[in-house]
């Protein structure tokens, strides 16, 4: 038997062909794309639409390879984490944060990753393959019906901020946002959405060329390139004097004004010194500063950093006009916080 296609790998074209070389009017075609991309249809009997025989015709001869909640949990904080089963069995997980102001989708960009950096739970974990622009946008489908379904509030917010480095699958994630953001998509706007990267300079400077609408965040975490080094070995090879260039070039291209990410560790990078090191490098391009609480892992060698010496750290920003915000974590009692996401199921 021959094996189907996946019906979202075809182009509109492709789609619209099927239906004339079987008899059937070319406005099929619409439905279908309507049905997977503004519905976040997961089966061909969603297409309620479609006559039977359609449907059943589109299930002879495709597949959606969709991805599905394998299991999820809610924190006592209402953050709600998922971990999401691809079509070929592998896992993946995804975070809803919900905020006063705002419900945000955290979602993966690859199954594991190659960084390795020493903070991070996902950095122990074998890169095994990027997702696809399908299984990313699913990850946002079903985060957002979660929201709507749990708390009765519609999605505002995506960050791209899960499991892997997203500039390292490039193509895949500029698909991806470009489903969420066409009109014959989810419809969300550019600037909702977020892609957080640990710093891969010539990928910061292709978005710049190509001008992406959308938010970009540097994770940082140290503005000293000896420890920079030491907890990011992609600082080697992308250090702070090349990634301020680059950052500064994405801000003139794009006149989007880039965010930093900074996990504040207790005596590693807390001190008013490390601070003063953080200054410096804001300036050299508009940026603000979003300060991250730490959340220990399993067997880490990593502390979370004193509440007061926290704001001792934000003040001394602050004081320097810059603007800095501390983001608590969230999700902390189910390993949903920042840094925590681990796949432990296909561990």
């Amino acid at each position: 038997m021959t094996e189907k296609k996946d019906i979202r790998a075809l182009s509109d074209d492709e789609i619209t062909s099927f239906f004339i070389d079987n008899g059937d009017k070319a406005f099929r075609a619409k439905q279908v794309r309507e049905w997977l991309w503004k519905k976040g249809a997961q089966s061909f009997d969603e297409m309620t639409n479609l006559s039977k025989p359609t449907r059943d015709m589109l299930e002879e001869h495709f597949s959606i390879n969709a991805v599905t909640v394998d299991e999820k949990q809610i924190s006592e904080d209402r953050t709600i984490k998922s971990s999401f089963k691809t079509s070929d069995g592998k896992f993946v997980e995804g975070v809803l944060i919900p905020t006063a102001s705002r419900m945000t989708a955290c979602i993966s960009s690859q199954i594991g990753c190659s960084l390795s950096c020493k903070f991070c739970a996902t950095g122990r974990l074998d890169r095994l393959r990027n997702l696809n622009a399908d299984e990313i946008f699913d990850q946002v489908v079903h985060i957002s019906r979660q929201s709507e379904e749990h708390y009765g509030i519609p999605l505002s917010n995506i960050v791209y901020m899960g499991m892997g480095e997203p500039l390292l699958n490039y193509k895949n994630v500029l698909e991806s946002i470009e489903r969420v953001t066409s009109p014959e998509g989810l419809g969300m706007s550019p600037k909702r959405i977020t892609v957080s990267t640990a710093g891969i300079a010539k990928m910061i400077h292709k978005l710049a060329d190509d001008k992406v609408k959308f938010n970009l965040a540097l994770s940082l975490h140290a503005a000293n390139e000896k420890k920079r080094d030491y907890i990011m070995p992609i600082n080697e090879t992308n250090n702070l004097t090349i990634l301020a260039e680059e950052m500064l070039y994405f801000y003139e291209q794009t006149g989007t004004r880039p965010t930093l990410e900074y996990i504040i560790f207790k005596d590693f990078n807390d001190s008013i010194e490390d601070a003063k090191d953080l200054a410096l490098f804001c300036k050299n391009f508009p940026t603000k500063i979003n300060i991250i609480e730490y959340n220990p892992i399993d067997g880490g060698e990593f502390k979370k950093a004193d509440i007061a010496k926290t704001d001792q750290f934000k003040l001394f920003l602050e004081e320097r006009n810059l603007i800095v915000n501390i983001r608590r974590s969230r999700g902390k009692d189910i390993d949903a916080a920042c840094g925590q996401l681990a796949n432990k199921l296909s561990a």
